[in-house]
C-alpha cells in the first residue's frame, strides 16, 4: 500500500496523505455499493462484483431455489478491456506493458512498453 500511495502522489497533484485517505476508504465504499447489489466499475481499472457459491445441488424449478443453497459469497474482478478497431484484438487494462520472458541466465535485453516507456521506473512486478 505504501508503494502505491508513494507512486500515486508522485504522478498526481495530491499529497501522500490525501492519497492514503482515499485509498483507505476505497474498500469500504466498494463494499457498501456491492452489498446493495451494485456492480462497481472503476474506469481504467475494471469491474468488481459479488458472486454466490452454491452447494452444487441443482433444482428443477425456480420455486425450489432457496438461500440455503448459497454457501459462500466471493468478490470477483474483471480488468477493463478494450478492442482494436477491427474488433480482433482485446487488451486488458492491467496488462498494457510488454513483458518479455527470458530463460534464467540469458542476456537481459531492454524491452519497451506499449506506452513508449522504457520500463526504468524501478516498479516491482510482484
Amino acid at each position: 500500500m505504501s508503494r502505491l500511495v508513494e507512486r500515486l502522489a508522485q504522478i498526481s497533484t495530491v499529497s501522500k496523505s490525501d492519497v492514503q485517505a482515499v485509498m483507505g476508504d476505497l474498500a469500504s465504499v466498494l463494499a457498501d455499493y456491492m452489498s446493495l447489489g451494485y456492480t462497481v466499475e472503476i474506469e481504467g481499472l475494471g469491474t468488481f462484483y459479488y458472486t454466490a457459491v452454491t452447494n452444487k445441488q441443482g433444482v428443477s424449478t425456480a420455486e425450489e431455489v432457496s438461500p440455503e443453497q448459497i454457501t459462500d459469497v466471493r468478490i470477483r474482478f474483471l480488468p477493463e478491456t478494450s478492442r482494436s478497431s477491427d474488433n480482433k484484438t482485446v487488451t486488458r487494462a492491467l496488462s498494457n506493458v510488454e513483458i518479455k520472458w527470458e530463460e534464467y541466465g540469458s542476456k537481459n535485453e531492454k524491452t519497451t512498453s506499449s506506452d513508449g516507456d522504457d520500463g526504468d521506473d524501478d516498479l516491482p512486478l510482484g
